[in-house]
């Protein structure tokens, strides 16, 4: 894994916003930055995932899974759009939602009683961007880039970027190690 891009980037004066970035170049990278990642969560938060298909999400969410010590397996909940994986380890359960085939925005997503969820556990939405943002003022967004087209690159450019009270305090440069 590459020295990150940007180690601690704070957001605009006044606002509460830290970013960083990190270069993963493989699955195992991705799974290793979830299982990181999971260290810094705790029930009540909320992160979004974003990237093109095929990006890393569910890799990265099942790294989440497996630093959170949750049961079962975490795959792709795409066809029964939220999954809910109880701890194993007496800490908050995962809560995984694939928002892919959502078109609405909180509308549509109420039905899943997420704002009731989000308190004990830690929320993980997959394509939740212009969907969730509603239910927290405090919310992590991790945006994956990659190579789109014919390509067997495994590079990813992600993003994480601590938004609200929450994650001002939050050193994300711990994601590196």
């Amino acid at each position: 894994m590459e020295a990150p891009a940007a180690p601690h980037v704070p957001g605009e004066p006044g606002s509460s916003r830290s970013s960083y970035e990190i270069v993963i170049h493989s699955p195992a990278q991705m799974l290793d930055l979830g299982r990181r990642l999971a260290k810094l969560l705790r029930a009540g938060d909320l992160v979004m995932l974003n990237g093109e298909l095929g990006a890393g999400k569910t890799t990265l969410t099942r790294g989440l899974g497996e630093g959170l010590g949750v049961r079962g397996a975490v795959t792709s909940p795409t066809f029964v759009i939220a999954r809910v994986h109880p701890s194993l380890v007496e800490g908050p359960p995962l809560v995984h939602v694939d928002a892919y085939r959502l078109g609405g925005g909180l509308d549509e997503m109420e039905d899943l009683d997420l704002d009731v969820s989000l308190p004990e556990s830690v929320v993980v939405v997959e394509w939740g961007e212009g969907k969730v943002e509603e239910l927290a003022d405090d919310r992590l967004s991790v945006v994956i880039h990659r190579a789109v087209g014919d390509t067997t690159d495994e590079v990813r450019h992600v993003t994480v970027t601590g938004l609200g009270a929450r994650w001002a305090s939050v050193e994300l440069g711990v994601l590196s190690a």
